[in-house]
């Protein structure tokens, strides 16, 4: 084995600085966190409770096997916007009748699990999970349908949820629905359009129009149980195949339809794996808080790998971007990882190569991101970066094979781009507290504001204020330093979720496990033209 050295020392002061400022940012995560988990709050919680009802992740947790783990996904989606953090859904995948599935469950405590704009883009984002990993899906549905306020930004892009149902079953791809309480008007068509529905009695109300709606729209007289309770729609409109006695039962039933989807991975799961040679706490210690101080990311792979053996590809050449093959809870993975931040035309080059290789092998890409982007300057332009980081941006658009994104440090600019980020669709997305991603740094981005200013005032023969200047490059330094921040990013789903630096290992194995569910290779000649 090449197993890889270290040279971290968990006694040396720069490392106890890191880890002190990474642990702050856990904890500042942990608070962001935890207003997920609250839901609609105390209040909206008890009341839940005493309607004799389970909160939507007591529902995950009894349809899930016993003492396995749920990876959430986006639980900060929502964050910094007028909605809750979460936007009452819970979504992530979990293992139910030993078949990963990918499970979504409104949280009726926020405002009775009405769907905001937020709630679209998560649930969306989790179709894409799902439908490109191949995961059956179980939604556990209690929603009072759309946040009327807000219908202007849901109506019209809303209808694609329906869609995607459809698309999913057409695939091939299981999907359950569990009805809790209300599913109503749009909201109806979840069942509707779901391989499978069970419902629990008396509390399940599924209708196109309520009793109100009904009365206004035809005078018609009715209550919720006829127009659309469980046992009328197990016994006569025929919508319910399995009709639950309480919210237990339907989970049961839940399970028990799983268990008979007769649902294969596509590749047998790779069996036991050498844990890393290094403890993973230290990974804490690692990434500085000022992003501009380089640090080795040979030291985070060592603690994620399999016996942290790592054979590195082209070591000598374009050394500022580390590449190399290992093995990921028995799962091969090929690693890109950014080590002093700058991507120059070696880097670029020896990233497009070892790209093309990897699809060539059919092994799925990692690729753990701290760069400021490609490196400018006459130089640099002279000697063709545009051309070769087009060249690897052409491989990574290219490339068939499964990627991984991981944001450890900075990702800034076309760099992001190259290094796959979240517009490059990646199976998987996720960042460390540490990370920053933007167009490029606040100060970079607030000089070339005031270089600009300053030419254009002396273009138009006008004095330039150099205290106004100031003032603007403070304003725009801040702003740009509040937009780059992991939770504003997560907010807005330009990832899957912040992860505590020690779980990487786990997120990643559980995240390669999902991608073995669906069948994949690499593309062998199908590129475009490289410049």
């Amino acid at each position: 084995m090449t197993v890889l050295p270290t040279r971290l020392d968990p006694s040396a002061p720069e490392y106890t600085a890191n880890r002190e400022a990474m642990l702050a940012k856990l904890d500042e995560l942990a608070a962001e966190h935890a207003k997920a988990l609250a839901g609609g709050g105390e209040k909206y919680t008890t009341r839940h409770h005493a309607r004799g009802k389970l909160l939507a992740r007591e529902r995950i947790e009894l349809l899930l096997d016993p003492d396995t783990p749920f990876l959430e996904l986006s639980p900060l989606a929502a964050w910094g916007s007028d909605f809750a953090v979460g936007a009452s859904l819970v979504v992530g995948i979990g293992t139910v009748e030993g078949t990963e599935c990918l499970i979504s469950a409104n949280d009726p405590t926020v405002r009775g699990g009405a769907s905001n704009p937020w709630t679209l883009k998560k649930g969306f984002r989790a179709h894409e999970i799902g439908y490109a990993n191949r995961l059956p899906s179980i939604h556990l549905v209690e929603s009072g349908g759309a946040d009327l306020p807000s219908q202007k930004e849901i109506f019209i892009p809303g209808g694609a949820m329906f869609k995607h149902l459809t698309q999913s079953s057409a695939a091939g791809i299981p999907t359950i629905a569990v009805v809790f309480g209300n599913s109503t008007a749009g909201g109806a068509y979840v069942p509707g359009l779901c391989d499978h529905v069970i419902m629990v009695k008396e509390r399940a109300k599924v209708f196109l129009g309520g009793p109100p709606l009904v009365k206004m729209a035809t005078g018609e007289e009715s209550d919720d149980e006829s127009l659309g309770g469980a046992e009328m729609h197990a016994r006569t409109s025929g919508l319910a195949d399995y009709f639950a006695t309480d919210e237990q039962d339907a989970l049961r039933q839940a399970r028990r339809v799983v268990a008979r989807l007769n649902w294969r991975k596509a590749y047998a799961d790779p069996g036991p794996a050498e844990p890393p040679k290094y403890d993973a706490d230290e990974l804490l210690g690692i990434v500085p808080p000022d992003l501009k101080t380089p640090f080795d990311p040979r030291e985070v792979i060592a603690r994620l790998v399999d016996a942290s053996d790592f054979d590195e590809f082209k070591p000598l050449y374009g050394t500022s971007l580390t590449t190399g093959w290992a093995t990921l809870h028995g799962y091969p993975v090929g690693i890109l990882a950014n080590a002093q931040g700058v991507l120059f035309s070696e880097e670029s080059q020896k990233a497009t190569q070892f790209i093309q290789l990897a699809n060539q092998r059919d092994i799925p890409l990692l690729f753990l991101h701290n760069t400021t982007g490609y490196m400018v300057g006459r130089e640099y332009e002279q000697g063709g970066i545009i051309r070769h980081g087009a060249a690897m941006i052409n491989a990574v658009s290219n490339s068939t094979v499964p990627h991984l994104s991981v944001l450890l440090g900075a990702s800034y600019g076309a760099g992001h781009y190259g290094m796959c980020g979240r517009a490059y669709d990646p199976r998987f997305l996720f960042a460390w507290p540490s990370a920053k991603s933007a167009v490029m740094g606040p100060q970079q981005l607030a000089g070339v504001l005031s270089i600009v200013a300053r030419a254009s005032a002396l273009a138009k023969g006008q004095p330039y204020d150099d205290e106004t200047d100031a003032t603007l490059r403070t304003m725009v330094e801040q702003q740009i330093e509040s937009e780059s921040l992991p939770m504003f990013l997560s907010g807005r789903l330009y990832d899957d979720g912040i992860i505590d630096p020690r779980d990487t290992r786990t997120v990643l194995g559980l995240c390669l496990s999902a991608i073995h569910t669906t069948p994949y290779q690499g593309t062998k000649n199908a590129y475009g033209v490289f410049r």
